[in-house]
C-alpha cells in the first residue's frame, strides 16, 4: 500500500487509524534516547526491565506516545524510523538486526497493516532477528476482531521461540479525529464514513501507550493478549455531536457505503485495488463484532480508560480544531 492521507494504518498525523500499526512521520526527527540509564518506576509487575527498548515506527502516534513514556521512566529507548538516527524500514529487514541488537525488548507497530498480504512473512523474519539478537521481550500492537492480523501474531509468536510476545488488540483510535485524516471533516463539519450505525468503543492513544509500556517494562504479562477498548460505545453520529460540542461547531456524521468510500478515496488519489482493501476492511471490522467495551485496559493499569468525552475536551484544550 502506498502512504498518503487516508491510508488507514499509516500512523503519521495526517492519516487514518483504526486498531493497528504506526508508521514513521517523515518529517519528524528521531531521537534516540539510548543511554545507560537505569531508572525505575512503581508498578504492578515484580521486577521491572530497564534494558533498552526498541520502538519500531518511533515517530508515529503511538510509537512516539511509548517512546515518551519510555524516557520518562528513564529506560534507554531506540525510536526507529525509516530517516531518523535509528533506521527502521517495514520493507526492508536488512537493517532490523542492527537495530535490534543489544535491546532487551522492543514494540512492534507494523506497517501498513497486519492484515495486508506478507504481513505474517514480515512478522515471521522479525521473530527470528529478535530470538537471534537475544531480545527478551516483544508487545505486538494488532487490530481487534481482524483475522488476518492474528494469522500474523501467530507467525510472530511461531518465530520469536523463547522471546517474550504479548498482543495488544486495539479498538479505533480516538485520535483519528484530531491527529488523523478525519480531523479534516472535524474542522469542516462533516464526518464521511462508511460505519453505519455500528458502535465502536473508540480507544485514547495515551491509555494504549500506558498499557503498552506496561507489557514491555513489567513482568507478568508474557503471552497476553490485550483487547483494548474505551469505557463505552458509541456510534459514529453519535461521536460527531460529542466532537461538535468540544470544537464548538456542528459536527454532523454522514455515512456512506462501501463502494461510495472507495470511489471517495479514489478521487483523492489513492489507488484502486488500496481504496478497495480499506473498504473491505472497513467492512469487516465495523459489522457489530467490535461493539462492546471491555475492561482489559482497567485490568492492566487498575483505573479506567479515558472516556471519548474526555479526549474530546483535551483535545480542543489543546487547540486540535481551531483552524
Amino acid at each position: 500500500m502506498t502512504q498518503n492521507a487516508y491510508t488507514r494504518r499509516d500512523d503519521s498525523n495526517r492519516t487514518l487509524d483504526s486498531t493497528g500499526a504506526d508508521t514513521d512521520t517523515d518529517t519528524d526527527t528521531d531521537t534516540d534516547t539510548d543511554t545507560d540509564g537505569n531508572g525505575s518506576a512503581d508498578g504492578r509487575g515484580a521486577g521491572r526491565m530497564t534494558g533498552t527498548v526498541l520502538v519500531t515506527s518511533g515517530t508515529g502516534k503511538t510509537g512516539r506516545r511509548v517512546v515518551e513514556r519510555l524516557a520518562a521512566l528513564g529506560v534507554p529507548v531506540r525510536s526507529g524510523s525509516r530517516t531518523g538516527e535509528v533506521p527502521f524500514d517495514w520493507q526492508d529487514d536488512t537493517g532490523w538486526e542492527a537495530a535490534l541488537r543489544g535491546t532487551e525488548a522492543a514494540y512492534v507497530a507494523y506497517y501498513p497493516d497486519l492484515a495486508v498480504p506478507g504481513a505474517a512473512e514480515a512478522m515471521a523474519v522479525f521473530g527470528r532477528t529478535a530470538a537471534a539478537c537475544g531480545v527478551r521481550r516483544v508487545v505486538l500492537l494488532s487490530g481487534r476482531g481482524e483475522p488476518q492480523a492474528a494469522l500474523a501474531e501467530e507467525a510472530l509468536r511461531g518465530a520469536a521461540g523463547a522471546v517474550e510476545v504479548t498482543v495488544v488488540r486495539s479498538a479505533f483510535f480516538a485520535q483519528n479525529f484530531s491527529e488523523g485524516a478525519l480531523l479534516d471533516g472535524v474542522i469542516g463539519g462533516e464526518l464521511v464514513f462508511p460505519a453505519g450505525t455500528t458502535a465502536e468503543p473508540f480507544l485514547d492513544l495515551d491509555d494504549l501507550a500506558d498499557v503498552v509500556v506496561a507489557a514491555l517494562t513489567e513482568d507478568g504479562h508474557a503471552g497476553a493478549v490485550y483487547e483494548l477498548t474505551g469505557p463505552r460505545s458509541l456510534t459514529f453520529e453519535e461521536a460527531a455531536g460529542v466532537l461538535g460540542r468540544a470544537a464548538g461547531r456542528p459536527v454532523r456524521y454522514v455515512p456512506v457505503t462501501g463502494a461510495a468510500y472507495a470511489s471517495l478515496l479514489e478521487e483523492f488519489g489513492v489507488p484502486g485495488p488500496e481504496a478497495g482493501f480499506l473498504a473491505e476492511l472497513f467492512a469487516t471490522l465495523l459489522d457489530g463484532h467490535n461493539a462492546a467495551p471491555t475492561d482489559e485496559v482497567k485490568r492492566v493499569l487498575g483505573r479506567e480508560p479515558k472516556d471519548f468525552s474526555g479526549f474530546a475536551s483535551e483535545a480542543a484544550r489543546d487547540g486540535a480544531w481551531h483552524r
